[in-house]
């Protein structure tokens, strides 16, 4: 298959790379600088969505004309990189929405669309939910990041109307060393500066690298899947039980906390995702019949060590 690729670089888009690459797949990394030829055999065109540009010619088809069969759209400003000013907050909107509008209408335009969009998004897009157990059968928050999921589903919808399967990718806090939130965590935990954050009381649905990168696949796969899928391990796990497997797994103290207080000072609005609560859980995977490689949290953080 001939599949785009945004947030090509990232630490999920990058692994997701890597795995079409060696199926023998055809990748194409949508980048926003000018394009250049690629040691791994992937090829680049250029986008710039926040002037809602795009390349659709080299989008359409390849070099030797093969056409575009998938798209996978990860691309957006990282939501624990600095802290939420409104400049950052304001970022954070518009590198997902702008991005998402940009891609649904050049494939909408396209004399020969892809048959499938995979489209990121978060399980943030449920608010702060407490204990209890959400699918995806749950409504939106009310919260920034809630309201910035909702514009950021909602952006694919030109794409839908040309015949393309859109899939809503709500993905959790995914386990790996080289970025995202467990990403800042492991060096602390490494050096025995681990600790729970808050009450520890809150849930974290996660989900292993691996596991992210072979459910994303499964949706540019598997035909009968639309609209919002969570891609988060079966069983979400509380922050204290995180502390505690990374302590077990890592062989190092968990002894420090992290008031919340402090966390509020250190991170302002931010720290309502830290110390917010998510417990979801994948079912429309399930039911789909994905199979997790990880589908605990110390096979999660075994496998991003």
């Amino acid at each position: 298959m001939r599949i785009a690729v945004t947030g090509s670089t990232g630490l999920i888009g990058s692994a997701l790379v890597h795995s079409l690459l060696d199926d023998g797949h055809q990748v194409v990394r949508l980048v926003r600088r000018d394009p250049a030829p690629r040691a791994d055999g992937s090829t680049e065109i250029r986008w710039n969505p926040r002037l809602r540009q795009i390349d659709r010619k080299g989008l359409a088809a390849g070099a030797d004309g093969t056409p575009l069969d998938a798209v996978v759209h990860l691309a957006g400003a990282g939501v624990g990189d600095r802290r939420w000013t409104a400049r950052y907050k304001r970022e954070i909107h518009d590198s997902r929405v702008l991005g998402t509008t940009t891609i649904a209408d050049a494939l909408a335009e396209l004399d020969q669309p892809p048959r499938v969009l995979v489209s990121g998004s978060a399980v943030g897009i449920y608010g702060q939910t407490g204990d209890r157990l959400i699918d995806e059968t749950a409504p939106a928050g009310g919260d920034f990041l809630a309201r910035v999921c909702v514009e950021w589903e909602e952006a694919t919808a030109t794409a839908a109307a040309a015949g393309v399967r859109v899939a809503h990718a709500r993905t959790g806090l995914v386990v790996g060393s080289g970025g995202g939130a467990w990403g800042k965590l492991f060096p602390l935990f490494k050096l025995g500066l681990g600790g729970r954050l808050g009450n520890g009381r809150q849930y974290w649905s996660f989900i292993s690298l691996r596991d992210e990168v072979a459910a994303l696949r499964f949706l540019v796969d598997t035909e009968t899947l639309s609209g919002p899928v969570n891609l988060t391990a079966p069983v979400p796990v509380t922050n204290a039980e995180v502390t505690a497997a990374m302590g077990r797994v890592m062989r190092r103290p968990t002894l420090l906390a992290v008031p919340e207080l402090a966390l509020k000072a250190a991170l302002g609005e931010m720290a309502v995702e830290v110390v917010g609560s998510h417990r979801v859980v994948p079912a429309r995977l399930l039911d789909a019949g994905f199979r997790f490689a990880h589908p605990t949290v110390d096979q999660a953080i075994e496998a991003a060590l």
